[in-house]
């Protein structure tokens, strides 16, 4: 739909902008580091857990390591999904989000300044309205610093994480995709930046048309903007300290 002259989306934002973002700390009592991250009507609960001791196969080189896994709660979604638990298996989509949640905080740690421990970030995903995987990362790596704050280990730390999407609706390059623009866009890219400029993973995919070097190029200006904003989000959030 349009307003006036500016070419506003079903929901009102504007192509570059971000839906509303929100981080609240400390939200598990018992977890070493937590936070709820809002975006739009995406709501995921990160969690992160420190052991003293590292992933098997890292034992005796001295360094850590961090993981995640990730879940939906059955209403997350219009229409209840069962438990993967009740089935007994996960599903490949859930594997392969929750090794990209892994990767990604990854890329900001010296796993050697951790030393032999780990991090498990536990992301749960309690509404979801498109970008749940962004939202996982972008909160998760709040849990991380949190939890190794609580330690003393945040020098462990190279940098932030955060993660946005962004994609072609209806011909145009627009930021931070709900689900009815994900459900018919043209082009979807998830893409996962540090603070440096850096980025640890790109994800694009033509529903249809092919795209060209010029709309990625596109694309990519628009998630680096979408990025320096949760990293504001982020830094404001941590500012307040918490748990």
């Amino acid at each position: 739909m349009s307003i006036g002259a500016a070419p506003y989306r079903h929901d009102g934002r504007l192509p570059g902008q971000l839906r509303p973002v929100t981080l609240q700390l400390g939200v598990q009592k018992w977890a070493e580091g937590s936070c709820l991250i809002r975006v739009g009507d995406t709501h995921v609960v990160c969690a992160a857990t420190m052991e003293d001791r590292t992933a098997p196969h890292l034992r005796g080189k001295g360094l850590g390591w961090v993981t995640a896994e990730y879940s939906m709660l059955p209403r997350a979604t219009s229409e209840r999904t069962p438990r993967e638990a009740v089935k007994g298996r996960q599903g490949g989509r859930t594997q392969e989000i929750q090794r990209l949640i892994g990767r990604s905080l990854r890329g900001v740690v010296d796993l050697a300044k951790l030393g032999e421990r780990s991090v498990a970030i536990d992301c749960d995903v309690l509404q979801a309205d498109g970008g749940t995987r962004t939202a996982s990362i972008t909160g998760g790596y709040v849990a991380l610093v949190l939890a190794l704050r609580s330690r003393g280990l945040e020098g462990a730390l190279s940098g932030r994480i955060a993660a946005v999407s962004v994609g072609i609706v209806e011909g145009r390059p627009v930021l931070d995709l709900d689900y009815e623009e994900d459900s018919h866009a043209e082009v979807d890219f998830n893409v996962v930046g540090t603070d440096a400029g850096t980025y640890v993973e790109v994800q694009g995919t033509a529903e249809g048309k092919p795209f060209d070097r010029a709309s990625m190029a596109t694309l990519l200006a628009l998630a680096d903007d979408g990025l320096r904003a949760l990293f504001s989000a982020q830094a404001e959030a941590l500012s307040k300290g918490g748990r």
